[in-house]
């Protein structure tokens, strides 16, 4: 049996010792010199093992390395003689071929001899080896650090942007160093903060400060350096600045979003706001510069009502139709910190604005901020400030200075504008409104909570809270790289109703429009939407009792106005436009409603009335689809781009050897679905995409499809852009965990606190049918109703009274609703449920009960008397004696009141 016995040395193979020696670093020399003496060589062969540590055996496979003369044919017929698979030349490397034997043991610790020594002896083959198993270890150190890094020193806080080795509650969903991975930086790109000003010799800005983008409205010079003071109250600018544009690897704070960006600012806000002022902030130079960032407006207060002067509204027309040589300024805007005063950012006219790019906040779970205002008008939110516990934004500061304290939606306002930059970089003749279609395609909702999530008729998801979602700057510049211009906007009046209604209290007034967009009208008609606008003249007694909502054709609602507890103006609105996105790409002809909704305040005559003097609807979008404007694309596949698990390269060649060639195809040269990605697509539908540019939907078996979001059941996962599947009960999730679920499928509640779904809540949690949540009961109730407050069970130390649970208090002592503490009973009681002495339930030593009083006396005709059982004795009236005299009655004289008052003629004691 061959197999058993070790073959003489060929030719092409040295003796075992002197191999082995050849093996050891450095031995060559050596190997040399002992071979010439073999009783040393195998003394130190046997000592070697006491010598050295045993490596890890080695693993053989079945494939094997051959170095053949001849050429491709000579490989070939050795192969077939021999047994072997030739999978084909190895790379580029000439004569050197992949050679399979499928008898072989696939992996195994003793190298194959036997059969294969006949093709080591062939005189065809120059070198053989047989394939050992490499150790290969991805050189990423423990903790996937970011794949860029810079040395600012503050790089390691920005964790809206990157997660970095040490920062746990990173975001990276923006996608911003995916963004600059592309080589978009914002290079070439112009932004002017209007604000206080921005201090132009700040580390983090002088090298991408531009003069030409800057000026001083309120000095009326060339410098926007801020005014300094004690309390650095000019700092906003500056902050705002370097969110945008800081310059990345100086050793300084921060690195901002486009760092290459040339950023100016026009100080405007250090003095007297006036509608010049505005107007000339909003007209600087708009052939230079490309993108205006304003996070101011009017008071965040919950009363305000205000917008642009008529010079500012023409300021905004004028770089709309004019700046950027005709392509259009780009107006960026903060929607407001008015959340915790009620306020609604449709009653801000500069949020509300066709011209203006609103955007909301997101804490970094995933929340609403406290000081978020919702409005429809609002189109994309990015990460922000929370709660004093939750993470802030790390930007530039005054006096050369870095803060970790940025807050608010003066935040997010900067984000966009630096995000709208790279977006520039890759295609600088984007229009101002083809930036909105970007921003409006590439947003996503995420993990983002709000209970409004609603689907539009375009198959898009909006929020009154975060418009389309959390921006995204990698699929923005990635879309922006190939968008061909929007069609021409048409501005149609869709109808103008001036019929006066009555608004009556507690009722809603409903009034609807049918439109059919203009369609007669070349030039006026809209078929798809973008911006629709609802012009409104209102007398009301109280403005703050109104809510507003559009309904569109489609049925998808918009909240125009919300009711706002402080304000408590008389003046109504007049001429009002109140603004929606929640409608974009939807059919704009059809059945419109307006409703208006009056819910009284308590300070107010709920027998005065509003009245609807007039509405218009005006509807802006495009005669044609917008997305159907993309160019050809390439057709190499007909299946949707997946990631696939890398194929062995024995595999691989088997399976390519044995690949059928198939006939190509016929190109598809038409639009693509406009949920299709870079690859391009084998036709029109979201079906035949090559790749997504959001998500895909499916499997392989049942088919997949491009979409938007994830439907209801599933959530994206970012890296490999697929829809997963939640946890069964979840119907909305941020991963497949049970502990991740955002909302319930129907028959369960959400428990926030685990963030579990589950069909009874547990003890201290009650079940809100409304929001099919789980609320934590009032902090005394073990067990609760539907209402917090109404127990079920009360908790040690707590008593049950009424619906609720009071904390036992101490003899001599009540527990006080206004103060919420016990308190001391009245010096005649010894046990009360109220501060006053009528509040006894028993009476202090020395006082007697009369009349539900503790007194210290009984009064006349009264004496007091012990009762068995109660520890205070009680007031009883005199025993009478009537003897038989007659009685007069009298009916008593108090209103309202059926006595009789009883007086006796003669009385014996």
């Amino acid at each position: 049996q061959a197999g058993r016995t070790a073959p003489a040395p060929s030719p092409r193979q040295p003796p075992p010792a002197e191999a082995a020696l050849k093996r050891l670093p450095g031995a060559g020399a050596a190997a040399r010199r002992l071979t010439m003496r073999p009783s040393a060589a195998w003394l130190l062969l046997l000592a070697l093992p006491a010598c050295l540590a045993a490596p890890p055996r080695p693993v053989y496979t079945n494939h094997w390395a051959v170095q053949v003369l001849g050429g491709p044919g000579e490989a070939a017929r050795l192969a077939s003689a021999y047994g072997y698979v030739n999978l084909g030349q190895i790379g580029n490397l000439e004569n050197y071929y992949h050679f399979h034997h499928s008898r072989t043991i696939r992996r195994s610790t003793l190298s194959s001899r036997g059969r294969h020594n006949f093709l080591r002896m062939d005189p065809k083959v120059k070198w053989l080896q047989q394939q050992e198993v490499k150790r290969r270890v991805k050189r990423h150190v423990r903790g996937d650090p970011p794949l860029i890094h810079f040395n600012d020193p503050m790089w390691s806080k920005m964790w809206y942007m990157h997660c970095g080795v040490k920062n746990n509650r990173c975001r990276s969903e923006m996608n911003i160093p995916a963004a600059w991975q592309r080589g978009y930086t914002g290079k070439n790109v112009v932004v002017t903060i209007l604000d206080d000003g921005i201090e132009t010799s700040h580390p983090d800005l002088v090298q991408n400060y531009d003069p030409q983008a800057s000026y001083d409205v309120n000095d009326n010079d060339c410098d926007p350096s801020p005014r300094y003071d004690a309390s650095n109250e000019n700092k906003h600018g500056t902050r705002c600045a370097g969110q945008v544009a800081a310059k990345a690897n100086n050793s300084h704070c921060i690195v901002g979003i486009a760092y290459n960006a040339r950023i100016g600012g026009v100080r405007m806000l250090d003095g007297d706001v006036t509608d010049v002022v505005e107007a000339k902030s909003l007209g600087i130079r708009p052939d230079y510069i490309d993108i205006y960032s304003a996070s101011w407006g009017p008071d965040d207060d919950g009363k305000t009502v205000d917008g642009p002067g008529e010079l500012a509204k023409q300021a905004f027309e004028y770089g709309i139709k004019k700046g950027r040589k005709g392509l259009g300024s780009i107006f960026v805007w903060a929607s407001g910190n008015g959340g915790r005063e009620g306020d609604h950012c449709s009653c801000d006219g500069y949020t509300n604005s066709i011209y203006t790019i609103s955007i909301s906040s997101s804490t970094d779970s995933g929340l609403k901020p406290w000081y978020l205002e919702e409005c429809a008008s609002t189109l994309a939110t990015t990460y922000s400030s929370g709660a004093f516990y939750e993470q802030k934004i790390v930007t530039t500061d005054l006096r050369h200075g870095c803060t970790e304290g940025h807050t608010g939606t003066s935040v997010s306002a900067p984000i966009v504008t630096g995000i709208i930059a790279l977006a520039l970089e890759a295609n600088p003749s984007l229009t101002w409104r083809d930036v909105q279609h970007l921003i409006v395609k590439t947003s996503r909702p995420l993990h983002l909570k709000a209970n409004d999530w609603k689907t539009n008729g375009a198959g898009r998801k909006v929020s009154h809270l975060y418009g389309y979602g959390l921006v995204n700057a990698e699929a923005i510049v990635m879309e922006a790289k190939k968008w061909k211009k929007a069609p021409t906007q048409q501005v149609c009046i869709g109808s103008s109703d001036r019929t006066p209604r009555d608004i009556h209290a507690d009722q809603i007034v409903r009034t609807t429009t049918v439109t059919n967009a203009c369609a007669n009208h070349y030039d006026q008609r809209v078929v798809y939407l973008e911006h629709v606008i609802v012009r409104v003249s209102i007398e009301h007694p109280r403005r703050g009792d109104l809510q507003i909502n559009l309904t569109s054709p489609s049925g998808t609602e918009s909240q125009l106005l919300a009711r706002r507890a402080f304000d408590i103006s008389n003046e109504g609105f007049k001429n009002w436009e109140f603004m929606t996105v929640h409608c974009w790409g939807e059919k704009a002809e059809g059945e419109w409603t307006l409703k208006i909704h009056d819910t009284p305040s308590h300070m107010r005559n709920p027998e005065r009335r509003g009245k609807l003097k007039e509405w218009s609807l005006i509807l802006y979008g495009t005669a044609e689809h917008p997305y159907n404007t993309t160019s050809p694309h390439h057709s190499q596949s007909r299946m949707l781009e997946i990631s696939a698990p890398k194929m062995e390269p024995s595999k691989a060649a088997v399976f390519q050897s044995q690949m059928e060639v198939v006939e190509e195809e016929e190109e598809y040269t038409g639009p693509c679905h406009p949920e299709c990605g870079n690859k391009g697509c084998d036709g029109p539908t979201a079906d035949q995409c090559l790749n997504c540019i959001h998500y895909s939907l499916g499997s392989v078996k049942a088919g997949r499809v491009c979409v938007s979001s994830c439907p209801s059941g599933y959530f994206g996962e970012n890296a490999s852009r697929r829809c997963r599947r939640c946890q069964k009960a979840c119907e909305t999730c941020t991963g497949r965990g049970r502990n991740q679920c955002t909302s319930c499928q129907r028959g369960f509640y959400h428990h926030q606190e685990t963030n579990a779904c589950v069909v009874f809540c547990p003890a201290g949690f009650y079940a809100d049918e409304s929001q099919k949540l789980c609320l934590e009961c009032h902090q005394s109730c073990k067990k609760c109703a539907s209402d917090p407050d109404k127990h079920i069970l009360c908790k040690d130390g707590f008593s049950p009274l009424g619906a609720g649970c009071l904390p036992e208090c101490q003899p001599g002592m009540h527990f006080s609703k206004e103060t919420r503490k016990c308190e001391r009973c009245h010096a005649s009681c010894q046990t009360c449920v109220g501060p006053g002495k009528e509040a006894c339930i028993q009476c202090a030593k020395d006082f007697h009960l009369h009349e539900w009083r503790c007194v210290p006396a009984c009064s006349q005709g009264f004496y007091p008397e012990a009762v068995p059982g109660l520890p205070y004795k009680v007031c009883t009236r005199y025993s009478v004696l009537l003897r038989s005299f007659p009685l007069k009655l009298v009916p008593a004289s108090g209103p309202g009141e059926n006595q009789i008052l009883v007086h006796l003629q003669t009385v014996v004691s």
